[in-house]
């Protein structure tokens, strides 16, 4: 496993492997309907829904614009509660810093709760290589981690896995990790959770830490907030004697007001329940009460890059719903695995590009993993224009130009293997620019047009390979228009 998921081909390639295999599109398409149906039933019960999503926008755009401001409030909040704060500038900085946490205790295991910041920066594998081992306890990713997988969808990340391949993955690896899976373990969803339950109870019984993230930061208060569905979380938080929450600086809100509208979208976005079963908050540590040791892990990793972007720091707002994966076309014939990131879909084709940049074949690729349809705008309860900030990387992956990467301004050069695009491009630029010359070429067109193939040659056969190339008219509009007078004349 790898929280980035190093040396994965390109998206195209990695898609193309994925549509070949009927199981997987039969286990993404049935639960990614399932589930979008659902949210659409709960976000319909919701009569001020586009102000709430509105007001969400607001509230994470405002908080971006201040962050500096925000993230120094909190730090002096969690320190006055009885937390230490630490800064990680990266992910080898971040993964530096647990490691030293945990072995500062003595322990050699952990428990955790679901953390999209502890995949991304591959937390698990860098406490492994210390000596330490980190046991997930979400029931997802304990799917994932018994089948040394890797997680394919935000909210759901074991979404690929069927019920009979859960079972096989549960009597095979259960053992290995600690207690055995029941004999004559059914597939039944009753069965295979109490499997997971009885298996997990005893790491939580035993586990001295607990590392987790967090969906939200309170800065007025320095309160770290969790909200999940099976109560794991809830036991990672409060039976370790410390805790270690690794967390995006991006999920911070100023106040107490601000979270009141996120609690509300957030459950309805990601699981379509009208809240979420457990919604856990601490604030620092409480004698008697809770873990006696409480250390936030802020963590940028190419956060503060995106926010210098005008266009794509929108993809900060992201509260990790998962919404845009659940009615992207691509998403639900391509599945997870093929984006190369442990943030897939819609939302991942435009934040692992920004987070990590462009330079790799994986990178430069994302942003191409979509239809531009904009299914992914329409829901997000946040407002991100994910198909604008799509468009707006092609642009940087074909053109390069000026960015930001780990706080200093460079100038990127254009992605390689996108020539051919580039002079399409300038060539059109050009014709649109010189109306004569376009109207000439509209004509040649037109009374050549059969003789045009039916596909394109060289560079284009890409694109030609799965699309009808458009017929030309018989005659170019502005001619049809001119002779009819602008349609009065055209024949009934």
């Amino acid at each position: 496993m790898s929280g980035t998921f190093v040396g994965m081909p390109a998206f195209p390639k990695a898609a193309h492997e994925a549509v070949n295999n009927p199981t997987l599109r039969g286990n993404l398409r049935h639960a990614t309907h399932t589930i979008r149906a659902k949210r659409a039933g709960a976000v319909a019960e919701v009569s001020d829904w586009a102000e709430l999503r509105e007001a969400g926008k607001r509230i994470k755009d405002q908080t971006l614009r201040h962050l500096d401001r925000h993230l120094v409030q909190l730090e002096e909040s969690v320190t006055a509660a009885g937390g230490t704060v630490h800064w990680a500038a990266d992910a080898d900085e971040a993964n530096r810093i647990v490691a030293d946490l945990v072995r500062a205790t003595g322990e050699t295991e952990v428990v955790k709760v679901k953390s999209m910041a502890t995949q991304e920066i591959g937390l698990n594998e860098a406490l492994e290589a210390e000596g330490i081992r980190a046991y997930e306890t979400d029931l997802a990713e304990l799917i994932v981690q018994l089948g040394k997988d890797r997680p394919s969808h935000i909210l759901v990340p074991a979404i690929h896995r069927n019920r009979g391949e859960i079972r096989d993955i549960f009597r095979r690896e259960m053992g290995e990790w600690g207690r055995p899976a029941p004999e004559g373990l059914s597939d039944t969803p009753a069965e295979l959770a109490e499997a997971a339950r009885l298996h997990l109870r005893e790491k939580f019984l035993r586990a001295k830490v607990g590392v987790s993230g967090a969906n939200f930061m309170v800065a007025e208060t320095g309160t770290m907030v969790v909200v999940e569905s099976e109560g794991n979380g809830r036991m990672c938080l409060t039976l370790p004697e410390t805790l270690i929450s690794v967390v995006g600086i991006e999920k911070i809100v100023p106040t107490w007001q601000d979270l009141e509208v996120f609690l509300q979208t957030l459950p309805r976005s990601s699981t379509a329940e009208r809240m979420n079963p457990y919604t856990s908050t601490w604030t620092g540590t409480t004698d008697g009460d809770g873990p006696r040791a409480f250390h936030l892990v802020l963590l940028d990793n190419g956060r503060t890059d995106t926010l210098a972007d005008e266009v794509g720091r929108q993809a900060l707002r992201c509260i990790r719903c998962s919404a845009c994966l659940n009615v992207c076309p691509v998403y639900e014939r391509a599945g997870g695995h093929a984006y190369g990131s442990v943030y897939p879909g819609p939302i991942g084709a435009i934040l692992s590009p920004q987070l990590r940049g462009t330079a790799s074949e994986i990178d430069a690729s994302l942003p191409y993993a979509s239809s531009l349809c904009g299914a992914c705008y329409e829901v997000c309860p946040v407002a991100i224009d994910i198909p604008e900030v799509l468009v707006h990387l092609r642009e940087r992956v074909v053109e390069g130009g000026e960015a930001v990467r780990s706080g200093n301004k460079v100038v990127l050069k254009p992605a390689k293997g996108h020539a051919a695009e580039r002079a399409a491009m300038r060539a059109a630029r050009w014709a649109f620019s010189h109306p004569a010359a376009l109207r000439t070429g509209q004509r040649l067109a037109s009374r050549s047009r059969r003789l045009h193939p039916r596909t394109l040659p060289g560079p284009g056969r890409a694109w030609s390979g799965t699309r009808d190339l458009p017929a030309v008219p018989a005659e170019p509009f502005r001619d049809w228009w001119q002779r009819t007078g602008g349609g009065k004349g055209d024949a009934k």
